[in-house]
């Protein structure tokens, strides 16, 4: 083929359709020496081999431009270049520092946070781990001459390995190579220090230099002190990161187009402390920005009432003065209106399946409304049709302690079950068009209110008890109740409903869900996280992390359909029947 003939360079593009097979977008973090931003070929050269389309993000400290950037990227791979200024990391500059690089420090740091936020998998060289600690909590040396019995800056070509590194077993590194020592290349002076508490280091040189670190959140970062991408097994790292980047970007296709409801969060627990939802609050797992980021597109936010102890009074354990139980679930969903009124660009209240599904098209996230604790309905049936009005979807009959309505897994067996008042509310919700919520419920009590009930129930936060032997979760034989009335069940988050010791994490939420799934079937299970109300664990710890959930299912082979009923399907499939019946 004649080099300089366009055409014939075209025709492999143009023999047939599609053009090209989509590979997923790797953004490179461009160095820059003025006055001009370079990038070594070795990076892009290296993502090209592994199946990937780099795309280089020039180093610029303008936010808009970092997100809109990284709005368009699957995965980021942090180049090599001088050193990080150390007042970034709250130290003065040692003598031995080098060259710093004053237009590049601060965009890199920055576009890294925005990075983590978004859940994007991550590959930091060289320079790149350093910014990786620097900007995530942890801490670089400045020069680690004065400690080195390894020469860590060689004379010797790039692709010569000239010292080895231990790795860790167990580690993603160790996965990738396979091996737990490996020879590489060495060109630096500083080194992490002190990885910090969202890495764990998993490899090092033989003099105790941190050569590695990865995630300890389960998320898909890994740095590097060395050179990969100069290497003749460069291209297994490079390999993970597209690999990881492909998950990536099928997720968030499978967000596009699914519609994500998480059934329960108590965000109106944090009014009291003068949260902004338009902000990215710390002191909230839920928020516009962390839906934003993992993709969320919907939330059921309940008004929470704390059940009083027996002969205490409502007034003294509620954040908010209220005349009543009724008259504080309304001030809360006041709260919630008025949070979504001075945000009513960005979310917008639903009241029916339809609505959350006229909201995701309008590109609007959406804030349903729940009660936790029936003490909210007072004695007067009549408040059910006041509060379905208003566009309350369900109501969790009791909280942890009974009430008028029926008896809690926390509490003393006050009515042996449903009361008499309870039933006549459950009949009345099922006339009305709320869903009964049986999470919280003493067993007694859920299968009476299952036996009452003529439509379907919800759990909207619950987990197994074969895999955590707590009286707030589910038996097998409850599961297998509720899924033959057509109900669902939604794994939960709090960590003491999936563990009964040890530190919980995303894989036993898995765990519960998956064993949901094999007693109940695909089509009575969902997750009802209950953040901002003690839920959250590692690996699923606010709503920023929905979208890596979603790669964990479709890790396990779930199908968009399945992870369409998973994400609140099943539990809008229960909503539209309950409302349904109201409206015959």
């Amino acid at each position: 083929m004649d080099r300089f003939d366009i055409d014939a360079h075209l025709e492999s593009a143009y023999a047939g359709f599609p053009e090209a097979q989509e590979r997923p977008v790797i953004g490179i973090t461009g160095n820059y020496a003025s006055p001009e931003c370079k990038l070594a070929e070795g990076y892009y050269k290296s993502v090209v081999a592994a199946g990937g389309t780099p795309l280089i993000i020039p180093p610029v400290a303008d936010t808009a431009a970092i997100i809109s950037a990284l709005d368009r990227v699957d995965a980021l791979l942090l180049s090599g270049g001088a050193d990080i200024n150390p007042l970034f990391g709250g130290e003065e500059p040692q003598p031995a520092l080098h060259s710093i690089n004053s237009e590049r420090d601060l965009p890199e740091l920055l576009t890294i946070r925005l990075a983590y936020n978004r859940q994007l998998p991550m590959l930091g060289i060289c320079r790149g781990i350093q910014a990786l600690a620097m900007a995530l909590g942890g801490r670089v040396e400045q020069d680690i001459a004065g400690k080195a019995t390894v020469k860590h800056s060689q004379d010797a070509d790039r692709s010569e390995p000239t010292h080895t590194v231990s790795i860790a077993e167990g580690s993603t590194l160790h996965s990738i190579y396979g091996t737990d020592r490996l020879a590489v290349n060495s060109f630096h002076h500083q080194a992490v220090a002190e990885a910090g508490k969202r890495f764990r280091v998993t490899a090092t040189a033989a003099d105790g230099t941190v050569e590695a670190i990865e995630s300890n959140e389960l998320k898909s970062i890994v740095g590097v002190q060395w050179h990969p991408e100069c290497m003749a097994d460069g291209d297994r790292l490079f390999g993970w990161l597209v690999a990881e980047a492909a998950s990536y970007r099928q997720a968030r296709k499978v967000h596009d187009r699914v519609l994500t409801l998480d059934t329960h969060c108590d965000t109106p627990m944090f009014f009291a402390q003068g949260v902004d939802f338009g902000r990215r609050d710390p002191r909230l797992l839920v928020d516009l920005h962390k839906m934003d980021e993992g993709r969320q597109d919907a939330t059921i936010m309940v008004a929470y009432l704390p059940q009083p102890k027996p002969g205490g009074r409502f007034a003294d354990v509620v954040p908010f003065a209220a005349d009543s139980p009724g008259a504080y679930a309304d001030l809360i969903f006041d709260k919630i209106e008025a949070m979504v009124a001075a945000n009513s660009g960005s979310v917008a209240i639903a009241r029916t399946p339809q609505e959350l599904a006229d909201n995701k098209r309008r590109g609007l996230k959406s804030i349903m409304l729940g009660i936790e604790n029936g003490l909210a309905l007072g004695t007067d049936t009549a408040s059910v049709a006041r509060y379905r009005q208003r566009g309350v979807v369900y109501v969790t009959l009791c909280h942890n302690g009974d009430n008028d309505l029926c008896d809690s897994a926390r509490g003393c067996n006050t009515h042996g079950g449903v009361s008499r008042l309870g039933a006549d509310m459950i009949a009345e919700m099922n006339r009305r068009g709320v869903m009964v919520d049986l999470s919280h419920a003493s067993e007694r009590s859920f299968y009476d209110a299952l036996d009452m009930s003529r439509l379907p129930i919800v759990c909207s936060h619950s987990s197994s008890r074969a895999l955590c032997d707590h009286p707030r979760n589910l038996t097998d034989d409850q599961m297998r109740a509720l899924a033959a009335k057509g109900g669902v069940a939604q794994t939960t988050l709090y960590h003491g409903f999936l563990r009964t010791d040890g530190e919980a994490t995303v894989l036993d939420a898995m765990a519960h869900l998956e064993h949901a799934i094999a007693v109940m079937g695909i089509d009575h299970v969902g997750i009802g996280t209950d953040f901002d109300g003690d839920g959250g664990v590692k690996g699923f710890e606010s709503s920023s992390e929905a979208i890596s959930f979603t790669r964990r299912l479709l890790a396990r082979r779930y199908s968009e359909a399945d992870i369409q009923k998973i994400w609140g399907g099943n539990f809008l499939r229960v909503m539209a029947q309950v409302q349904a019946a109201a409206e015959a």
